[in-house]
């Protein structure tokens, strides 16, 4: 019998090691034969059940002011507002083109119509380049439109000229459409 005693503590280990792995087994989905339904979904089977929701697209960016804030200052503090077309210029040129011709013509009526003593000319360009050459150019861009009013008969009008040269843009946008609007001279009346 003392022959038996070490393989019998060995099958009283083996039936506890069975129950064990059975009581294990019942948690894991299997237990002799049945199935056993666990209680919490898996995290994959929570997210594929879960109702799509459709994120919102992002709100609309408020445009930018095509006007400077102190352009609209300076029309707030009773200073004439004759809107005037600006006068349009190509990249690093001062030179008037032909639509630009035009446009200082029209602006010389409406000058000559409203009885206009005083007009600030106002000289800009765009953002490419450093400040220093696009004050001059804008200055220079100012004073084309400034002779060539002097030579629409526009003498007893009284012309100053200014240059912002990129330092006070009338339009904010960093594009083409917004550079051309800025390589151009400002018409602004004083009275």
């Amino acid at each position: 019998m003392k022959c038996l005693r070490p393989f019998a503590l060995l099958g009283l280990c083996a039936v506890a090691s069975l129950l064990f792995l059975d009581g294990c087994a019942s948690k894991a989905g299997t237990s002799g034969g049945k199935t056993v339904t666990p209680s919490k979904p898996r995290v994959e089977e929570q997210v594929a059940a879960a109702p799509v929701q459709e994120i919102p697209p992002p709100p609309e960016p408020t445009p930018v002011p095509l006007r400077s804030v102190e352009m609209a200052a300076r029309n707030a503090t009773g200073e004439q507002n004759i809107p005037f077309p600006d006068v349009l210029f190509d990249f690093d040129q001062y030179v008037l083109r032909d639509d630009a011709l035009t446009a200082v013509e029209d602006n010389a009526k409406r000058l000559r119509d409203n009885h206009v003593t005083t007009v600030l000319l106002e000289g800009r360009c765009d953002e490419i380049g450093t400040s220093e050459y696009n004050l001059v150019l804008g200055e220079r861009r100012a004073l084309s439109v400034k002779r060539y009013l002097e030579s629409l008969g526009m003498s007893q009008l009284q012309v100053d000229v200014t240059s912002y040269g990129k330092d006070r843009p009338l339009c904010l946008q960093h594009n083409p459409v917004c550079w051309q609007k800025n390589r151009s001279v400002h018409f602004v009346v004083k009275e």
